[in-house]
């Protein structure tokens, strides 16, 4: 499983026009499951993310978690974090999970990250989306379980 963390000022996201989730001051995450995930890439994930000190105390150090500043959670499913594009021009993605697998582990991680307290909006799974964000920094940072398991 991959997470994509952009730390956010805000954030929506739509779909057709309809405005499906927004967020203020948090955590833009887009999340790929791959092949062989399970749960517990979910649970980790979710705690991973909900205490990482990637916010700025009063000395502009990173030493704050989202937890720590009551910041919320925007969730978007994004298979493309999965792309090979190791051949050719033509980005390749056998090591996405099929979409029946992946949308049953990315509720599952939805619930969990909702377990830690947080606010949190998502997308809508294989919907077209548009994500409007209000990068803070930038932050951004790529958490891949598999660096774990």
């Amino acid at each position: 499983m991959k997470a994509l963390l952009q730390r956010v000022s805000g954030a929506s996201v739509s779909i057709d026009g309809e405005e499906v989730g927004r967020i203020g001051r948090g955590l833009v995450v887009f999340l790929g499951v791959a092949h062989g995930d399970r749960e517990r890439d979910a649970r980790y994930l979710a705690e991973k993310i909900a205490g990482l000190r990637i916010f700025a105390d009063e000395e502009g150090k990173f030493n704050l978690s989202a937890r720590d500043i009551a910041g919320e959670l925007l969730l978007v499913s994004q298979f493309t974090l999965l792309a090979d594009t190791g051949k050719g021009r033509r980005p390749s993605f056998v090591g996405a999970a099929p979409p029946e697998v992946a949308e049953t582990l990315f509720d599952y991680f939805v619930e969990q990250c909702r377990a830690t307290g947080l606010t949190v909006a998502t997308g809508r799974f294989q919907q077209y989306m548009q994500v409007e964000i209000r990068n803070d920094g930038p932050v951004t940072i790529l958490i891949d379980t598999k660096d774990k398991f």
